[in-house]
C-alpha cells in the first residue's frame, strides 16, 4: 500500500489557544492517523488532546508488530489514552473536568480500521462523493438518528455541542472500532469540529474538487472553515491512498478479533495475575453497553 498524506492545525478566528492535537504516522511502518479535540478549560484541553495522542501513538507503534488483532490493539490503546487523562487529572485537579475526543485510523494487515470516541469525523471521499464513516456522539446526532431533528435542524441546534462521550471519563463506555472498506484512489479525512461546524458535507466536497493536490486541499479546508466564521480550532489530517497492490486488493480479511468483553477480561487477568488490584486503576470500567453521560465540550 503507498499513501500520501498532510496534516494542519489552526487556533481559528476566536480561540487563543488551540486545545486540538493530531498524530501522522508513518507510511511504511506505521500507517496510523490520530485527530483529538480537547475541552475542559485552556490548560486542560490542550493536555488532554496531547495526552490521547501521544498514548494512542505510543501504544500503536509498541504493538504492531504483535500478534494482536488490529481492533484489539486499537481497543487497547483508546483505553490507554483514557487511562492517562484520568491518571493526569488525579494529579492535576485544576484540571479535572478536561477530556478529549478522539477519531484514529490505521491500515494493517490488509485492511483499514477506524477508532472514534466524540464528535471529531472520519470522512471517505470516493469519485468526489463525501461520506461520513463515524457517527457522533451528540445529543443531537442521536435525536437526528431517531427522527426527532432533521440534519439541517442538527445544524443549528442549541444543544449540538452536548457530547454523550468523550475520554477523560470512567464512565467512557462507547468506542467505536470498526474496519472500513477503502479502495485505491480514496481518500480519508480526520478533522475536528471545528471544521465541520462551518462546513457542510457539500463544502468540504467543493474544497477538495479545487484542490491542485494534498496540501492544497487541506489549506483550502481550514480557510475555508476560517472564512465561514472559524469559531473553533479547526484540525484536518487528509489521507490519500495511492496504490493497492494484488495482493492486498485479495486480502482475506483478519480473523475475527477479540470482543470489548475479550479485551477487557484479558486485561482483568493480567492485573490479578501481577496482584494489582490498585483502586487507581480505571481501566475495568469500561462497559461496551449502558447510558453515556452527557458532557458539554
Amino acid at each position: 500500500m503507498k499513501c500520501s498524506f498532510w496534516g494542519q492545525t489552526d487556533p481559528g478566528l476566536l480561540r487563543t489557544t488551540n486545545q486540538d492535537a493530531f498524530v501522522l504516522g508513518d507510511e511504511h511502518t506505521y500507517p496510523f492517523f490520530v485527530v483529538a479535540d480537547g475541552m475542559g478549560g485552556h490548560a486542560g484541553g490542550e493536555e488532554a488532546s496531547q495526552l490521547a495522542s501521544i498514548t494512542m501513538k505510543k501504544v500503536l507503534t509498541s504493538a504492531w508488530d504483535s500478534n494482536e488483532s488490529s481492533q484489539e490493539m486499537l481497543y487497547k490503546a483508546v483505553l490507554a489514552a483514557n487511562k492517562a487523562i484520568l491518571g493526569d487529572q488525579l494529579s492535576h485537579p485544576e484540571r479535572a473536568d478536561m477530556g478529549t475526543t478522539l477519531v484514529s485510523t490505521i491500515y494493517r494487515n490488509g485492511q483499514w480500521w477506524f477508532a472514534h470516541v466524540g464528535d471529531s469525523r472520519l470522512y471517505r471521499i470516493r469519485d468526489s462523493e463525501v461520506e461520513q464513516i463515524t457517527e457522533d456522539h451528540t445529543w443531537v446526532a442521536r435525536a437526528v438518528k431517531i427522527g426527532d431533528l432533521t440534519q439541517e435542524q442538527a445544524r443549528s441546534h442549541p444543544w449540538r455541542h452536548v457530547l454523550m462521550q468523550c475520554l477523560g471519563r470512567e464512565e467512557c463506555q462507547k468506542i467505536d472500532i470498526h474496519p472500513m472498506d477503502v479502495h485505491q484512489g480514496d481518500w480519508l479525512l480526520l478533522c475536528s469540529d471545528g471544521l465541520t461546524e462551518e462546513l457542510t458535507d457539500l463544502a468540504i466536497s467543493d474544497c477538495l474538487k479545487a484542490a491542485s493536490g494534498l496540501e492544497d486541499a487541506v489549506d483550502r479546508l481550514v480557510e475555508g472553515a476560517k472564512a465561514k466564521g472559524g469559531r473553533d480550532n479547526i484540525t484536518v489530517v487528509l489521507v490519500s491512498v495511492d496504490e493497492l497492490s494484488q495482493e492486498e486488493i485479495n486480502t482475506v480479511p483478519e480473523p475475527k478479533p477479540l470482543s470489548m468483553e475479550d479485551v477487557l477480561a484479558g486485561e482483568s487477568d493480567a492485573r490479578d495475575n501481577n496482584g494489582d488490584k490498585s483502586s487507581g486503576d480505571s481501566s475495568d470500567t469500561f462497559s461496551p453497553y449502558g447510558e453515556g453521560v452527557e458532557l458539554v465540550e
